[in-house]
């Protein structure tokens, strides 16, 4: 390496570590400027804490770099982060296994993953397990135990979970039907934003003849899905 290779290098090491001290004692006021700024500067910030061992800095660099299409990457920022507990972390990881993110597809290792993630609070966890549940990939097929997922992460407000609980009470998949408690969790969903329940729910105001409000929730599903739906 040439004198001034080995200067950049120092150079960028030092700068590494002065952001790292800075974050150490920046306010949340401060910290959330610098996270949500320029996303250039953002990621630097990100990428440091990262390296340093913040866990949930190592799953925001995992998602940075899957937004850019590194999936490798992204996934072994994700396993440093599980590795420390990190529960969204742990379903990124799942996620990572169930979509081929940087490996090879394996539902029985991300309903692992995603088991854990569920035992430590992630919402997302307790869904998507319930997902490979209902489908009977990678885990035995039980619609009892997808309901259950679905009603454990609907009871924190995952509006996802709320509208397939929504469908299995209508339906009676896994459950007895109860129509009145779907029309519920539809409403609920719906109002948290998710486009699928506010057709759901538009669709049962109209099918007891509230027409004027159906319409109103369609018109706003139509909208939703013209925005971009989270992974």
């Amino acid at each position: 390496m040439t004198d001034a290779g080995r200067l950049a290098r120092a150079q960028d090491a030092e700068a590494d570590q002065a952001r790292v001290n800075a974050l150490l004692t920046m306010s949340y006021a401060e910290l959330r400027a610098v996270l949500t700024g320029d996303p250039a500067t953002a990621a630097l910030w990100v990428e440091s804490a990262a390296r340093h061992g913040l866990p949930d800095a190592q799953l925001r660099l995992g998602r940075i770099l899957l937004e850019r299409g590194d999936h490798a990457g992204a996934l072994a920022w994700f396993q440093r982060a599980a590795g420390q507990g990190n529960a969204e972390a742990m379903n990124m990881v799942g996620r990572a296994h169930e979509l081929g993110w940087g490996i090879e597809i394996d539902p029985s290792a991300a309903a692992a993953w995603y088991r854990r993630a569920a035992e430590g609070g992630c919402a997302w966890g307790e869904y998507n397990l319930a997902n490979l549940r209902f489908d009977g990939r990678g885990v035995a097929l039980d619609l009892a135990g997808a309901v259950a997922g679905y009603r454990c992460a609907s009871a924190t407000g995952h509006a996802r979970a709320m509208n397939l609980l929504g469908r299995c009470l209508e339906e009676g998949w896994g459950c007895e039907p109860n129509p009145d408690e779907a029309a519920q969790w539809y409403r609920r969903s719906a109002e948290a934003g998710y486009f699928r329940a506010q057709i759901n729910h538009a669709r049962v105001l109209a099918e007891h003849g509230l027409h004027q409000e159906a319409d109103r929730w369609f018109e706003k599903a139509a909208t939703a899905q013209a925005e971009p739906q989270p992974v």
